[in-house]
C-alpha cells in the first residue's frame, strides 16, 4: 500500500488519487494528515503539499485541489519526457508537474464547466478543450503520465509491486434507425418514396420497394451479423436503442411497434442492452425516465447503461439525471466531430459532481472513436478510417487501457453512403482478437 500525507485530505484529492493508483495502476493508496504517522511509514509514501517534510517522493501540490467550485484557471503546456503536461512544480518535486491536478482537471471535465461557446447542438465542442488546443486530444495522456508515475515510483521503491493491468475491448453499437424502410408509418413511407422521386433517388426508391414487398431484406436488419462478429472476435458487445417518439432527430420507428419490441428483446438475449435517451433529453428528467421506464417494459431488466443521442449532453445536469434514475454507467464520454479522448484517458472513471464536490456512483467509459466521426466529419475513406483506428489502437494499447468504438448498425450495412465500412469493423476485430489472444 502507498501512503500518501498532505495537509488536506479533500473529497477531490481522495477521488483522483485512488482513480490514479486504483483504477489506473491497481495499488491500494491511503492518505494521512499527520506527519509521524507519514514518517514512521515503512512503505512508499508520497508527500503531497507544498514544501517537503525531508527527502521522500514529493509533489508539490497545486491549489485545484483543495478548493471548491471552478476558476477560470491559467495553464501553460510543457513536456515531460515527450509528453504534454501542465501544473507546473518547479525544481525540489520528484516530478515536473503536480500530475493529480492535472489529471483531475482532465477527468473532471472542469473546463467543461466554464464559460463556453456551444455548438448548434448545445453541446461542448472539441475546439474548445485544452487537448485540441495543445495537440494531444488522440493520446490518452492521463494513463500516460500514471505509468511515467509508476516508473518513478519504482525507481524510488524498486521493492515494491504494482499489479500489471489487462487491456480490454468494448464494441458499442448506436441502433438510431433499426430499420432503414419496414414499420414505418403511412405517412412517412409514402413521403419517403415522393422524397426520392424527386431527388432521383433511383435507387433507395427501387430499395424501399423490394423491401416492403419482401423481396429484400431491409438493409439495417444486420444484427444477426452484428451478433455473429462479437461471438468470432470474442467481442464484448452493448446495443443501446433509441426509443424516444418522433422528432426531427429522433427518427426511429416507434417502440409501440411488436416487430421492434422483438428485436430488442431477442437482442438481449445474446448481448447488453442500453438506452440511447433522445436529443431533447439532455436537460430534461420527466423525458428521460419515461424513456428509460419505456426500455424496461421491453427488455423487463432495469436499465443500467446509457449513451446520448447525438452525444448531446450537459455537465452536470445530464449526468446528476441519470444517477437520479439508478443508470450507474454512460458511455457518451467523446465527441462527435473529432476522435479521440475527450477526458484524456481510455480508462473508466467515476464521474465527479463538481457542484456537490463528490465522486459520485456514474461510471464514465469514454469512447475513441466513433463511425459518423471518421465518415462525415472528418471525410475519411473507410481506408484511412482504418488507419486511424488502428494508430488510436496502439495508444490504448501501449497504456493496457480499454478500447471503445462507436458504430451503428446503420454503417455496419454497408449500404450507400456505408459502402465499405463493414470491412473497417471486421478488421478491427481481428487485429484486437489477434492482439489479446
Amino acid at each position: 500500500m502507498i501512503l500518501v500525507y498532505t495537509h488536506k485530505i479533500t473529497p477531490r484529492i481522495r477521488y483522483i488519487f485512488k482513480h490514479i493508483f486504483t483504477r489506473i495502476l491497481l495499488s491500494p493508496v491511503s492518505f494521512t494528515s499527520k506527519i509521524e504517522e507519514f514518517v514512521a511509514h515503512n512503505g512508499p509514501k508520497i508527500s503531497y503539499t507544498k514544501v517537503p517534510l525531508g527527502k521522500e517522493f514529493f509533489i508539490r501540490s497545486n491549489e485545484i485541489l483543495f478548493e471548491q467550485g471552478v476558476n477560470d484557471l491559467e495553464i501553460n503546456i510543457s513536456q515531460w519526457n515527450g509528453t504534454p503536461c501542465f501544473f507546473n512544480t518547479g525544481s525540489g518535486s520528484s516530478i515536473p508537474f503536480d500530475i493529480f491536478a492535472a489529471s483531475f482537471y482532465l477527468i473532471s471535465r472542469y473546463e467543461e464547466y466554464l464559460p463556453h461557446v456551444r455548438d448548434v447542438h448545445e453541446r461542448f465542442t472539441a475546439e474548445q478543450s485544452l487537448a485540441y488546443k495543445f495537440r494531444f486530444l488522440e493520446k490518452p495522456v492521463v494513463d500516460i503520465w500514471a505509468l511515467k508515475l509508476k516508473d518513478a515510483l519504482l525507481e524510488r521503491f524498486p521493492d515494491y509491486h504494482f499489479s500489471d493491468r489487462e487491456f480490454s475491448y468494448i464494441s458499442t453499437i448506436d441502433v438510431d434507425n433499426a430499420f432503414a424502410y419496414k414499420y414505418k408509418s403511412f405517412v412517412r413511407t409514402s413521403g419517403g418514396f415522393i422524397y426520392d422521386f424527386f431527388k432521383l433517388h433511383l435507387k433507395s426508391f427501387w430499395d424501399r420497394l423490394m423491401v416492403l414487398l419482401r423481396i429484400r431484406k431491409d438493409p439495417y436488419n444486420n444484427f444477426e451479423h452484428i451478433l455473429s462478429l462479437g461471438k468470432t472476435y470474442n467481442a464484448t458487445t452493448i446495443f443501446f436503442f433509441l426509443i424516444a417518439d418522433y422528432t426531427t432527430f429522433d427518427t426511429n420507428i416507434s417502440a409501440t411497434k411488436r416487430q421492434f419490441r422483438m428485436l430488442i428483446k431477442h437482442i438481449a438475449d445474446y448481448a447488453k442492452i442500453g438506452l440511447h435517451p433522445s436529443y431533447y433529453t439532455m436537460k430534461n428528467s420527466a423525458l428521460l425516465k419515461k424513456e428509460k421506464e419505456r426500455l424496461e417494459s421491453i427488455t423487463n431488466i432495469p436499465t443500467s447503461l446509457s449513451r446520448q443521442h447525438f452525444l448531446r449532453f450537459s455537465l452536470p445536469e445530464t449526468y446528476q439525471n441519470l444517477i437520479d434514475l439508478e443508470i450507474n454507467q454512460d458511455f457518451s464520454m467523446g465527441y462527435a466531430s473529432h476522435i479521440g479522448f475527450r477526458a484524456s484517458t481510455s480508462i473508466p472513471f467515476y464521474f465527479f459532481d463538481l457542484d456537490f464536490e463528490i465522486q459520485t456512483p456514474l461510471l464514465v467509459h469514454p469512447f475513441a472513436l466513433m463511425d459518423t466521426t471518421l465518415n462525415d466529419y472528418m471525410g475519411l475513406t473507410p481506408k484511412q478510417s482504418l488507419g486511424r483506428t488502428k494508430d488510436l489502437l496502439k495508444e490504448v494499447m501501449a497504456v493496457k487501457g480499454t478500447f471503445i468504438t462507436l458504430f451503428h448498425n446503420e454503417s455496419l450495412s454497408g449500404y450507400l453512403r456505408w459502402n465499405g465500412w463493414q470491412r473497417v469493423y471486421e478488421t478491427m476485430l481481428k487485429m484486437i482478437h489477434k492482439h489479446v489472444n
